[in-house]
This record gives C-alpha cells, sequence and structure tokens, in this order.
C-alpha cells in the first residue's frame, strides 16, 4: 500500500485548465489504472488547500510514481510506503 500526495500553488491548479484537468481526472479513474496495475482505494482534495491524497496499491513505489508522474506537470509528487492502522497496530509501530 503506498501514499501518493500531489500539491500544487493555487495559480498552478488544474481545475482551472479543463484539458490538462480532464487528463489528471483519468489517471486518478479507478479503470484506467487497474490497467496499469495500481489499485485506488481512495482519492480526496483538501478543499482550497490545492492538495490531493491518494491510497493506492501498486506493485512498487517506482511503478506507482511512474503511474501519477502527470501530476508533477502542476506541482509535486510524493509516494510513501504505507500501512493500514490496523497493521500498525499489531506490529507495535508506525
Amino acid at each position: 500500500m503506498y501514499l501518493a500526495e500531489h500539491t500544487h500553488p493555487a495559480e498552478r491548479c488544474p481545475a482551472k485548465n479543463p484539458p490538462m484537468a480532464q487528463g489528471l481526472l483519468g489517471i486518478v479513474s479507478p479503470d484506467n489504472a487497474r490497467r496499469n496495475g495500481i489499485t485506488i482505494h481512495g482519492e480526496a482534495v483538501a478543499n482550497g488547500k490545492h492538495h490531493l491524497y491518494l491510497i493506492v496499491e501498486g506493485p512498487s513505489e517506482e511503478a506507482v510514481l511512474a503511474y501519477f508522474a502527470p501530476f508533477r506537470g502542476a506541482g509535486s509528487l510524493t509516494v510513501s510506503a504505507a500501512s493500514s492502522c490496523e497493521e500498525v497496530v499489531h506490529r507495535g509501530a508506525c
């Protein structure tokens, strides 16, 4: 499991650019992601914060970074290995 985060400055918000917005929306499409070996469990944008969060599964961190790379055209992208709360409690550490 991975946590992918994308941020961008307000002046470069993809939502203001319809062609870019549609392209990025296609990337977060569960069907498109699945065809590329990525499962999107959840995605949300913090209102007014220009910050997108995704919870995904993929074959590797590199694969997840490569799939979401187009988001770098509008700002930053980070991908971190992640665990469910249940897994963290079971192993006794974050």
